[in-house]
């Protein structure tokens, strides 16, 4: 079992950036492929980008494609989202998200993929 903190959250201007991260514990944190999530109210929790156990292999939202990079480091246990160019539409909260696999990325694009989660953060981006 793992646990799932996440940081970084804020406010800030439309085109600035942000980097949330995740702080798992554990001693087994590279048996699981992570992946970040936002909902914003009234609407389904999407993916943004998921990582891999190795951190070979990435998947990204078409959303935020170009403009977020997601990484891990496997030896601090953690997960993080740097996110870039941010707009008004990128204003969620964020959610960090665990399981245990080691399959590309791109299988694990959905929050129904997922069964560990952090308590979420909040983004919000002013225009």
């Amino acid at each position: 079992q793992v646990q799932l903190v996440e940081s970084g959250g804020g406010l800030v201007q439309a085109g600035g950036s942000l980097r949330l991260s995740c702080a798992a514990s554990g001693r087994t944190f590279s048996r699981y492929a992570m992946g970040w999530f936002r909902q914003a109210p009234g609407k389904e929790r999407d993916v943004v980008a998921a990582i891999n156990w190795s951190g070979d292999s990435t998947y990204y939202g078409d959303s935020v494609k170009g403009r977020f990079t997601i990484s891990r480091d496997n030896v601090n246990n953690t997960a993080s989202l740097q996110m870039n160019s941010l707009k008004p539409e990128d204003t969620a909260v964020y959610y960090c998200a665990a399981v245990v696999g080691r399959y590309d990325a791109s299988s694990y694009r959905t929050f129904r993929d997922y069964n560990y989660w952090g308590q979420g953060t909040q983004v919000t981006v002013s225009s």
